[in-house]
């Protein structure tokens, strides 16, 4: 079984942590993951903006990169989703469709992968601190990735999980939304920051970095001491600990 880690750009440039921790929790399972060199920006900014043509380069070179896996895995909701618009992207096009069609398949979210398809739910983690947990909207959403994080939070020993009020809010990222709406995206990452602090918690944990890092920004720019962690993190860091 060949599986790969599709990295997306943010973790690869700025959060490498985070493939280190993926690809050290899955070999405790016995999975070697992959590393196409080739794999670049899945498209989606350009998409978003408008850019289709400039998304269908990228597209086409991702739908090469993961051609011969047999699975695809990802630390972000938002690139995984990203995959189920290339049937946009290729819908007069029947060869890129097909191929198209075939990597949405086989392309998953990293908790999706560890509680789907290897049904792990324990990992024998150990983290004795109060978390909270934000739900990024593609990864919810739209992926549907809802209950699998909750429940390998919930097998954590030690960790004392508090839910974060108005969970389900966006956190103002958006991707070019931020850049092109920063009032109203200061606004809105203000608002989940203040829904952070009243949970009182040390750790703020997601999966997706993107958002993560919006939030991080915030509570650093307020002085606020909370620690924000991709969820792959944690479950290494507590798997260490065990």
């Amino acid at each position: 079984m060949k599986v790969s880690l599709f990295i997306t750009c943010l973790s690869d440039a700025i959060y490498p942590r985070v493939g280190e921790a993926m690809v050290r929790l899955l070999a405790k399972y016995g999975i070697q993951l992959e590393f196409p060199n080739v794999q670049t920006c899945c498209g989606q900014p350009a998409y978003n903006s408008g850019y289709w043509d400039e998304a269908r380069i990228t597209a086409k070179t991702i739908l090469k990169a993961f051609e011969d896996s047999d699975f695809v895995i990802s630390p972000s909701g938002s690139c995984t989703y990203m995959i189920h618009h290339y049937s946009n992207l290729f819908q007069d096009d029947p060869v890129n469709m097909e191929k198209a069609l075939e990597l949405q398949r086989k392309t998953y979210e990293f908790t999706q992968f560890l509680v789907q398809v290897l049904g792990v739910t324990d990992l024998g983690a150990v983290f004795p601190h109060k978390v909270t947990y934000h739900p990024s909207c593609h990864g919810s959403r739209l992926l549907g990735v809802k209950d699998e994080p909750l429940e390998l939070l919930k097998n954590v020993q030690g960790l004392q999980f508090v839910p974060l009020p108005f969970a389900e809010d966006c956190c103002g990222f958006g991707g070019t939304f931020a850049v092109k709406m920063a009032d109203i995206s200061g606004a809105m990452v203000s608002e989940k920051v203040n829904h952070v602090k009243e949970t009182e918690a040390e750790v703020l944990v997601g999966l997706d970095m993107a958002c993560l890092m919006n939030i991080a920004g915030n509570l650093r720019f307020r002085n606020e001491p909370v620690k924000v962690m991709h969820l792959a993190e944690l479950l290494y860091e507590g798997v260490n600990r065990a």
